[in-house]
């Protein structure tokens, strides 16, 4: 499991760098491939320019490929990977589909597509808590009309959704949410609606890149946010890592269909933060995982 947008912070990866060549050697081979010095914002900032997007994403990826490029070979057979949004470019890294410095040079040039969306159309985001899925999907539909849509974009855990599209009707969606038993609805700082129709104007751009992109089949499914089925094809992933764009992230559907890959297997989160194993505890009660973000953490599981 590799972790999408959000789960960034200051000082992310400082300390892998510190203590594993491999992941030191990663973070420099990124910074080369983006002509920009990644590695020194992750670990000094400012935070203001860690959060934009175009250079979150690739820091998020980074950090992920930094924890593979030292745990790979003790992880064993890998049956399934999956990754939110961003993560699942982290998955195909994983996966051996693309090398870590064109990954993020992919990911880097959608953040750039998604922000020019974002700005041409300003969006919302807010997070739905303690309602299920279809009601949130339910309160979207009312609330979409002429002057605006919302979408259910995140299905992120049986009991939290995230909802995205023009502010006027998240607005009204998330009032229609609290109407139907929401616990809370939380408004998300973000430079766009993110997987809803807003983001159309970004798939053009995004979908030119992914062809240039040299992808190879993964050595290990990966299951599709937008689909949430396993994918074998480098052509499969590309066109649905252009679909995910605009389409709901269906992470309660992704995890189901991996623990079904791999029936009592060991989740491993690669990356910074934990909020995957969290949500992974919501949709498979009783299933085991370890987070790897942190050279303490890498350390424990090589020991």
């Amino acid at each position: 499991m590799c972790p999408g947008q959000g789960a960034q912070k200051v000082g992310m990866g400082k300390d892998l760098a510190e203590r594993f060549p491999a992941a030191r050697h990663t973070f420099e081979a990124i910074d080369e491939a983006l002509g920009v010095p990644l590695s020194r914002l992750m670990w000094e900032g400012p935070e203001e320019e860690l959060v934009l997007t175009h250079n979150t994403q690739p820091a998020i990826l980074a950090h992920s490929a930094a924890v593979f490029a030292v745990v790979g070979e003790r992880l064993g057979a890998v049956s399934a990977g999956a990754g939110h949004s961003l993560g699942e470019y982290s998955a195909y890294v994983a996966a051996g589909s693309l090398s870590a410095p064109e990954a993020a040079r992919l990911v880097r040039r959608r953040g750039e597509l998604m922000y020019e969306a974002g700005t041409a159309r300003p969006g919302a985001m807010s997070a739905v808590l303690g309602l299920e899925p279809g009601a949130v999907e339910s309160a979207c539909a009312e609330a979409s009309g002429a002057d605006g849509v919302a979408v259910a974009a995140n299905l992120n855990a049986p009991d939290q959704v995230v909802i995205s599209g023009d502010p006027v009707a998240v607005a009204r969606a998330g009032d229609g949410c609290k109407a139907r038993g929401a616990k809370r609805v939380i408004p998300l700082k973000v430079s766009g609606a993110f997987h809803s129709p807003l983001m159309a104007p970004a798939v053009p751009g995004l979908e030119a890149a992914l062809a240039a992109a040299p992808f190879a089949a993964p050595a290990f499914p990966v299951v599709a946010n937008a689909s949430a089925e396993p994918v074998r094809t480098a052509a499969d992933a590309v066109r649905l890592l252009s679909a995910q764009l605009t389409a709901p992230v269906r992470w309660i559907e992704c995890m189901q269909a991996a623990a079904r890959l791999a029936p009592d297997a060991p989740f491993i989160e690669l990356g910074p933060g934990s909020v995957l194993s969290g949500l992974l505890r919501k949709i498979i009660p009783g299933a085991r995982s370890v987070t790897l973000g942190t050279a303490a953490e890498v350390e424990a599981f090589l020991a």
